[in-house]
């Protein structure tokens, strides 16, 4: 797909990776649609940075985690611009133990709505406008902790509730793959431990000590976490070139799902005692 005149809905764009991507979809030609619902300081740098650059958005404050909110920003978007193919799915709350602490179940109930059900509303209303579009492509974006769980070196960051959200999620993505066919390609990125969320510029990051912070970079098998260009290159390749690529989720972490246990040397044996005899 060519990005060039196309419409984009980008949940998130007002923080972090969220707005790198909104920021890049933007300057390959493609007309924003923005929605939020908190970080005011945020949304006015998004907004003051994205108007110098002359990039065509329409920024809107909708709570997701309400279908008739949903509704009415998509309502919005096609009377201003009359077509909608790209969404990139990226909500989540992520509430952080080493932040929040031991769930409360208001704090669970939230995870729920906000990481789970806002992208269903953001699915199930979009979806009709996607399938318009000879051709169309959601993106979901999500995290590790549906494989890791709240267990290891992850274990301050990422809690019960969240890991359970996004298990979910990459449950979903399949379904949604099959309700979007063959219109609307949908797949998911599954990130580990990225600049903006979950590592380096959160809350949570700096509130672990230098030996935790350690233990999660060597339990990642290159030896760093994510950075934005990472995750934006990610996103062009589903976009523009995988256009036979849906139903699939691309684990972006770095190894970390598969780091931790080391590999042994391979055993002597018993040589020549076992030998096959013809």
């Amino acid at each position: 797909m060519d990005i060039s005149g196309k419409t984009a809905l980008v949940l998130g764009a007002s923080r972090g990776l969220g707005r790198a991507i909104a920021r890049t979809l933007g300057h390959a030609g493609a007309r924003l649609i923005l929605p939020y619902y908190d970080w005011p300081d945020s949304v006015r740098e998004m907004e003051e940075e994205f108007s110098s650059l002359g990039l065509d958005y329409l920024a809107k404050p909708v709570d997701l985690r309400e279908e008739d909110g949903v509704r009415e920003l998509l309502r919005h978007a096609m009377e201003r611009y009359g077509r909608l193919n790209i969404v990139i799915n990226n909500i989540e709350r992520g509430g952080m133990p080493i932040v929040h602490g031991p769930y409360t179940r208001e704090q669970w109930d939230l995870e729920m709505a906000t990481t789970l059900k806002a992208k269903w509303n953001v699915f199930q209303e979009s979806l009709p406008y996607l399938k318009k579009e000879p051709e169309a492509v959601m993106i979901v974006i999500s995290s590790i902790a549906a494989l890791t769980g709240r267990k290891g070196p992850a274990g301050l960051i990422f809690n019960d509730g969240y890991a359970a959200a996004n298990r979910a999620v990459n449950a979903l993505t399949e379904t949604w793959a099959s309700q979007g066919a063959p219109e609307v390609r949908v797949n998911e990125i599954m990130l580990g431990f990225f600049e903006h969320r979950h590592a380096e510029q959160t809350r949570g990051w700096p509130l672990l000590d230098r030996r935790q912070q350690q233990e999660i970079i060597h339990h990642t098998l290159l030896g760093r976490t994510g950075r934005a260009e990472d995750l934006v290159k990610a996103v062009h390749f589903i976009i523009e070139e995988a256009t036979f690529m849906t139903g699939t989720t691309l684990r972006l972490d770095g190894g970390y799902v598969l780091g931790g246990e080391k590999i042994p040397p391979m055993p002597e044996g018993m040589g020549g005692d076992l030998a096959i005899k013809t």
